[in-house]
């Protein structure tokens, strides 16, 4: 009977040292990064590997809105990646979440994936996940899911486990949360010292360029001497080239915010309105895929190349019709310009970079993407630009 025990206290001691070995090593994943895309795929990557599950993704609400979008995948099956639309919008697991049903540990259960119903192909066997809720102080932050192609009943200790494993995503997501927001207020702080540090410098500086010249000025109509009057031009000259510098610095030290306020498919749609109101032909703007936060890099370097693909478009393509496509999927978005215009030979060398193409492809290398151009004389332009949202391993 002693023996019994000493074997059934060892079991327990190993079980739980596999358990808090397993807890540790997430919880490195998740302190990699403060950036919550990065720190959540990490661990998820870690997740399914220890537990020995194949595939997992983690759905969030959007804080403002409450709509869900994927907030990281690990290796889904062809039959999601491949079709975007099947990852969009709520599903049985995401409906029982907002009702309250995943409210504890005793209620993460396995159930049937909504999103793979009616599927037989490229899905690697999976029918089922498990559903771990997400929280933090009471707050419902989203869905991690978790499945395998030979799905077992999980132990009582695999659920303690995994809804452990939830109570310290949640924690990540809030603190990735709270940083970016302080990240956004530093922004705005620096944007009102540059407005500050302008009309201190700047403004002032040109008055004192208009002063000199407006002497300048009554001198020669007062025909003074001309070398007084040369002085002081030369003394205005002084003060707009220090100005200039000073532009110049303060230029480079700002940094724009064209998504401010607005998710990058809002400032996408924005950007094709205020192009057509430009006397250009009117763009189509598709969006799909989930509408999900991204770095704030990549936002901005996906606005900047829609922004120059369009003025590309307009100064040389003479097209009728435009596409702009922003498409999601767990692991890259895609960026598309098409149109219907002259188009031209891709064999050919383009004099100076003629299409804006040079710019565009350091930006999307900039973001770790790539960019593919497709055209031919009379059969317009098609321009893809994919970023990854996952880091390569």
């Amino acid at each position: 009977m002693r023996v019994g025990d000493n074997k059934s206290d060892t079991q327990r001691l190993g079980s739980l040292n596999r358990e808090l070995s397993i807890l540790n090593i997430i919880a490195q994943a998740l302190n990699r990064s403060v950036e919550m895309g990065e720190a959540l795929q990490a661990a998820l990557a870690q997740v399914a590997e220890l537990l020995g599950l194949e595939t997992g993704w983690i759905w969030l609400l959007d804080e403002e809105t409450g709509q869900s979008y994927l907030g990281a995948a690990q290796n889904l099956p062809k039959a999601l990646t491949k079709n975007p639309r099947r990852m969009t919008g709520s599903c049985y697991c995401l409906d029982t979440y907002r009702e309250g049903d995943l409210a504890g540990a005793a209620n993460v259960n396995v159930v049937k994936c909504s999103r793979l119903s009616g599927l037989v192909d490229d899905t690697n066997g999976l029918r089922y996940h498990a559903s771990i809720p997400l929280y933090a102080h009471g707050k419902k932050l989203g869905v991690l899911n978790v499945a395998s192609a030979d799905w077992r009943e999980l132990s009582a200790d695999d659920l303690r486990l995994l809804y452990t494993v939830g109570d310290m995503l949640g924690i990540a997501i809030e603190r990735a949360r709270l940083f970016a927001q302080s990240a956004r207020l530093g922004a705005f702080e620096e944007r009102s010292r540059l407005a500050r540090e302008l009309h201190d410098t700047i403004a002032q500086g040109l008055a004192g360029v208009s002063l000199q010249l407006e002497t300048a000025d009554a001198l020669l109509d007062a025909e003074s001497d001309p070398q007084r009057v040369q002085r002081i031009v030369r003394q205005a000259l002084a003060l707009t080239r220090a100005n200039l510098e000073e532009t110049r610095r303060s230029v480079h030290d700002l940094r724009a915010a064209p998504l401010e306020g607005r998710t990058l498919p809002e400032a996408l749609r924005e950007l094709a309105c205020q192009w057509t109101a430009q006397g250009n032909p009117p763009v189509r703007v598709e969006t799909i895929g989930e509408s999900r936060p991204l770095p704030v890099r990549i936002e901005n370097g996906l606005y900047r190349m829609a922004q120059e693909a369009l003025t590309n478009v307009s100064h040389h393509a003479d097209a009728t019709t435009v596409t702009l496509r922003l498409e999601s999927v767990p692991e890259r978005i895609r960026l598309l310009v098409e149109d219907n215009g002259r188009g031209f030979d891709t064999n050919e060398p383009r004099n100076g970079g003629r299409y804006g193409l040079i710019g565009l492809n350091e930006r999307a290398k900039l973001l770790g993407g790539t960019l593919r151009l497709e055209s031919s004389p009379g059969a317009g332009t098609r321009l893809e630009i994919g970023i990854p949202l996952t880091e390569k391993k």
